[in-house]
């Protein structure tokens, strides 16, 4: 079909839909919720014969503004911070999955690199954690005592500086993805390497259990945390280089809109795994294998779900609502 006949033939339905959107002239939910439908098939039609054309660029506005106004102001049984965690969140997550995948996958592949440099250059992990943390944890070991580092000061004050410093690096990862996605890439590099030859240190020490079940019960949803808000900042930086059929300044605001509602999101889990790093990893050494187990599995499972399971079931859901799938 040409594009004049196509522009021609559902010109008045979209007309239609953006009255009944913008204007507040809704209509009846399943009627609303057929034109949505018929806007998406249309800009996936458009997105394939006519690519270049403003009415693609038309129809991807109109989509995303009719989508963001649907579900802003859709009534819900529960307040606006509840909606934003149980809705709005694992929305953006599931859009951006494969963002999640890039991160995890450099973080991963990083801290292996970490992990094998150590095993083939002792002077490797003095190089990436210093000389200092190095003797220092190697006294513990030899005390018999691996993680003592995480008993140093007060149970608060370790809470609220780790925290805080968490807050940081995260923050820091998702700002450095508006270099085009390398300053991200750089603080996952860094961050992966330096894991792996932490890891690797106590492994060469023949106390790597002593140090996972300790280590993890805080470091599960710090880690994770860490790779989520990664993938905030490749989202950012994607904005940037990327900005499809919007131009590079919307492309941009919507980056970092979506970005920072994803790093928010990951707070509470940060803040949750300073709390455990102040007051609970340090009692490691008395805990029975069982429990540490469990902390560190409930931890992980937690984050895990809020992240890479709960975003395909909400997705899923709003899909059966509106009759796509």
């Amino acid at each position: 079909m040409r594009e004049v006949a196509f522009i021609k033939q559902n010109k008045e339905k979209w007309l239609d839909f953006e009255k009944a959107i913008f204007k507040n002239q809704l209509k009846d939910p399943d009627e609303l919720a057929s034109l949505y439908v018929h806007i998406i098939n249309d800009l996936s039609y458009a997105q394939t014969y006519y690519p270049k054309s403003k009415v693609t660029t038309y129809l991807n506005q109109l989509a995303a503004k009719a989508f963001q106004k649907i579900y802003k102001t859709k009534r819900e049984d529960t307040n606006r911070f509840v909606h934003f965690w149980k809705t709005e969140i694992p929305l953006i997550v599931y859009q951006y999955r494969r963002y999640i995948l890039y991160s995890f996958l450099i973080f991963i592949t990083f801290m292996a690199i970490g992990a094998v440099s150590a095993a083939h250059d002792d002077t490797f992990v003095r190089l990436i954690l210093g000389d200092h943390y190095v003797n220092m944890t190697q006294e513990n070991i030899k005390n018999g005592d691996p993680v003592a580092v995480y008993k140093s000061g007060s149970n608060w004050g370790s809470f609220i500086g780790i925290t805080l410093n968490n807050l940081y690096v995260g923050i820091k990862a998702f700002l450095f993805g508006v270099f085009g996605g390398l300053g991200t890439g750089l603080v996952l590099c860094f961050n992966g390497i330096m894991i792996g030859a932490f890891q690797y240190m106590f492994h060469s020490e023949g106390v790597l259990w002593e140090s996972v079940r300790g280590i993890w019960i805080h470091g599960s949803m710090e880690i994770f945390a860490i790779m989520i808000e990664g993938a905030a900042g490749l989202i950012l930086g994607a904005s940037i280089l990327f900005p499809k059929t919007f131009s590079r300044f919307n492309s941009f605001k919507t980056g970092i809109k979506d970005g920072v509602k994803i790093l928010i999101s990951t707070f509470p889990f940060t803040i949750a795994a300073g709390f455990l790093e102040g007051y609970v990893t340090r009692y490691s050494n008395i805990m029975t294998n069982w429990l540490s187990i469990g902390i560190i599995l409930i931890t992980l499972s937690a984050i895990s779900f809020y992240y890479l399971i709960y975003p395909t079931i909400v997705t899923r859901k709003l899909k059966l609502e509106h009759g796509t799938i």
